[in-house]
């Protein structure tokens, strides 16, 4: 070993402490680069792998029904390379051990093939057999929540009639890897789940004997998908269409592509902050030590080192420090990067979900970790190449201190000699003072990052459940009903108070821009189900026009007063311009209403029930499932109470696991700053401590000079700790802002003390560890004068 490779160890093993700390801030942004591409990577991956083996389709379409003589005509459409014509019917099941009715969704396979698109992962047992009436293939997790094998019995109401169905096998589809159930704002496997039958036993179930009502296309890779949408729409129009859409408005797909946007800003966002608090860290420390050991340095020249080689000596202790940060972030990465995947493999029904941990992925998150490491060294190192022998083996000059607050006699007379001592240190070194303030205040803006989630779920799970949304149940009919099935659905036992609205699928358009979206109606004075304004408060329907939630206004570029083209699409897509009465606000989907008058009058053909909404007494709720056991109209139910719970208990968990990684982060940045800052001060002001405590000083005053520093800087750092995590957290409900769900931004007061209490608990901490060390400051080493 060499003479400067024994230093370099020497210098390592004396500040193993301050290079721990550096190297756990730099272990943080390799284990989020490592957690968010592997994590990325694995779904996308996974994904990409499970649609083209399973032939996922690209184009889908529903409509009333039409016959499988179309077949030909849509496989001749240009650039499709697998069509499947199938029967798709929402069912309501009566569960083993289970009061509230599930519900489920139907779907036909061929009888004695593969189906060309959208094929079935069988996981055990076999597909159903079309001579045996009663079988079912069901999906995994719905077989799961039920403790389902083949053998399994279940009741199914199938188009009016209670059915009891035997489970053949468990089966994954790539059309419901994220399987959403009606009303549901986060999967419950328990209460929904999907099912597939042979075609010509749910076609005589469902009186489809030669047709079909749903239809899935896989296309070529370079083929017009929006020409493929325009030829499918021409051909299913006769026939009660609904409109042809792709992949990114299918809605398990939709939900994959967000956790994907997710995971790309985590990687973008998230390591940028350690690799710069490592690299001031770096910079720090080596330019403390560079200034220590300049009589070394100037020694080393004079007898034979070059600058190169003693530029190079730091650059490896940089480098050894990085490598320490890298091989624990990588080790965290990995780990904690198959917790992420065992939490995604709960949520997401693939066949199999491995965390992608390749070598290019280490070797990317090790070479930026160390280029910032490097980076942040730089300035320190070049004043080692740059110093002369001569000036280096002299004493660094005096720092010039300048007087403090000497305009005002009164205000100076206010602080003691030590406390001026403290500030005048501090105001000596603006620029390293103000950075170490930035990097105390990261910690805070991390905590405040994490823990305003708790604030915004909290609002917005208030707003949906409580203020806007505040029925009971929602029941939907299979086809739209006269509004006796609303006196029907009041007379049941239990229910309390019932509204019926009416929902119909259209394109809406402004300009170039469209979307294809629900309008629902809304009852004058509703009670359950009520519409908020941008202030969230309760607004009457107008008599005619659209209300928009905010999220569809800013999409296609509408405002009040504006006239929007509606395309009827259950109604031979006829084309009406409508126009807009009010901007309302919504957190879920892309929302639009009218009153129930206006839209009967836009749709035609009489009022028309959709579905009920009712409120029901907690008392009589099992007469309520009973009576929509035996109701053949009612084809699903949506039950807010249960959904509520679920969405609080998922969001809840979800939550906690983020909160917990964050804190983590916070608390390791906090005390890689404070520490390594305390450890730089004692350092460059031994000598001056060390003189107080000659003087007659006790440990408590002399220790209060550095204290008062660190509390000043930490002090310092909470307003722009707050201010940083407020533009954090807005930039977080930004990045999660989809057409599918939006959070709402609220930061509570509270929020922002618990962030501070945390990061100051830290800072603390570190201060005594260093306060103990002022205390056993041996004087007479410390005082000794350098030749």
């Amino acid at each position: 070993m060499s003479v400067l490779d024994r230093k370099l160890l020497r210098d390592l093993l004396r500040m193993w402490a301050q290079v721990l700390a550096i190297a756990l801030v730099m272990a943080c942004g390799v284990a989020t680069i490592i957690i968010a591409v592997g994590g990325y990577r694995s779904l996308e991956q996974t994904r990409t792998a499970f649609y083209d083996r399973y032939r996922f389709a690209t184009v889908f379409s529903g409509l009333t029904r039409a016959p499988l003589q179309l077949r030909e005509r849509m496989a001749s459409i240009a650039g499709i390379s697998g069509i499947e014509l199938r029967i798709v019917e929402p069912v309501l099941l009566d569960m083993p051990g289970m009061a509230e009715p599930a519900t489920a969704i139907a779907v036909s396979i061929p009888d004695r093939s593969e189906p060309a698109v959208n094929r079935l992962y069988l996981r055990i047992g076999r597909l159903p057999e079309s001579g045996r009436p009663g079988e079912v293939a069901v999906t995994e997790r719905f077989a799961t929540a039920h403790r389902m094998a083949p053998g399994s019995t279940f009741d199914a109401v199938l188009n009016g009639r209670k059915r009891t169905l035997t489970v053949t096998g468990i089966a994954l589809t790539p059309e419901y890897i994220y399987a959403l159930g009606p009303g549901d704002m986060v999967p419950d496997p328990r209460r929904f789940g999907v099912f597939f039958m042979p075609r010509t036993v749910l076609a005589g179930i469902f009186d489809m004997d030669g047709a079909f009502n749903d239809v899935a296309m896989r296309t070529q890779r370079s083929a017009d998908i929006k020409a493929i949408e325009d030829a499918v729409d021409r051909i299913l129009r006769p026939y009660g269409g609904t409109g042809t859409h792709g992949r990114t408005d299918q809605v398990s797909h939709a939900f994959l592509d967000n956790e994907l946007i997710q995971l790309r800003a985590m990687a973008t966002v998230i390591p940028p902050v350690f690799l710069f608090v490592s690299a001031f860290l770096v910079n720090m420390i080596l330019s403390r030590l560079i200034v220590l050991e300049r009589e070394q340095i100037g020694l080393m020249k004079a007898v034979g080192y070059g600058s190169g080689a003693i530029g190079w000596h730091y650059a490896k202790l940089t480098l050894v420090i990085a490598l320490i940060g890298i091989a624990v972030g990588a080790g965290a990465g990995n780990w904690l990067g198959r917790g992420l995947t065992t939490l995604y493999a709960r949520f997401f029904s693939f066949p199999f979900l491995i965390f992608q941990q390749s070598l290019d992925l280490y070797a990317i998150a090790a070479a930026i970790s160390a280029l910032a490491a490097l980076l942040g060294a730089a300035r320190a190192i070049w004043s080692v190449v740059t110093l002369p022998p001569a000036v280096a083996m002299q004493p660094p000059a005096p720092a010039r201190y300048r007087s403090f607050l000497t305009g005002d006699r009164r205000l100076l007379s206010a602080f003691s000699q030590l406390t001026i001592m403290a500030f005048r240190h501090l105001l000596r070194w603006p620029l390293r003072s103000l950075l170490t303030a930035l990097g105390t205040s990261l910690a805070v803006a991390l905590l405040v990052t994490a823990l305003f989630s708790f604030d915004s779920i909290a609002f917005m799970v208030d707003t949906v459940f409580f203020r806007a949304e505040r029925q009971d149940a929602t029941l939907s009919f299979g086809v739209e009903q006269s509004p006796r099935a609303l006196q029907s659905v009041a007379a049941i036992r239990g229910v309390l108070r019932a509204e019926a609205f009416r929902a119909t699928a259209v394109v809406l358009r402004h300009g170039h821009r469209e979307r294809r979206l629900v309008i629902s109606s809304v009852p004058q004075k509703a009670d359950l189900a009520r519409v908020l304004d941008l202030d969230l408060a309760p607004i009457d329907p107008p008599p005619a026009g659209l209300m928009l939630s905010e999220r569809v206004a800013s999409l296609l570029d509408l405002r009040i007063g504006d006239l929007a083209e509606v395309e009827q699409l259950e109604k031979a897509h006829k084309m009406v311009r409508v126009p807009v009465t009010s901007i309302v606000q919504s957190y879920v989907g892309l929302a639009v209403y009218m009153r129930t008058e206006a839209l009967d009058r836009l749709v035609g053909g009489g009022p028309r029930v959709s579905g009920v909404r009712v409120a029901v007494d907690p008392a009589r709720l099992g007469d309520l499932y009973g009576a929509i056991k035996q109701t053949p109209a009612i084809a699903s139910i949506a039950l807010q109470g249960i959904s509520r719970q679920r969405f609080r208990e998922t969001i809840g968990e979800n939550i906690t696991i983020m909160t917990s990684v964050y804190t983590a982060l916070a608390v390791i940045i906090a005390f890689g700053v404070v520490y390594n800052s305390a450890r730089i001060q004692l350092s460059e002001r031994a000598r001056e401590l060390a003189g107080l405590r000659v003087l007659g000083f006790t440990r408590s005053e002399v220790s209060s000079v550095l204290l008062i520093e660190l509390a000043t800087i930490v002090a310092l750092a909470q307003p722009l700790g707050w201010t940083l995590g407020y533009l954090f957290s807005w930039s977080v409900v930004r990045g999660f802002e989809s057409d599918l769900f939006r959070i709402p931004f609220v930061v509570n007061r509270s929020t922002f003390a618990l962030a501070s209490l945390v990061v100051l608990a830290v800072a603390t901490l570190s201060a005594l560890v260093v306060r103990r060390r002022i205390d056993r400051l041996d004087l007479v080493r410390v005082l000794k004068t350098r030749d």
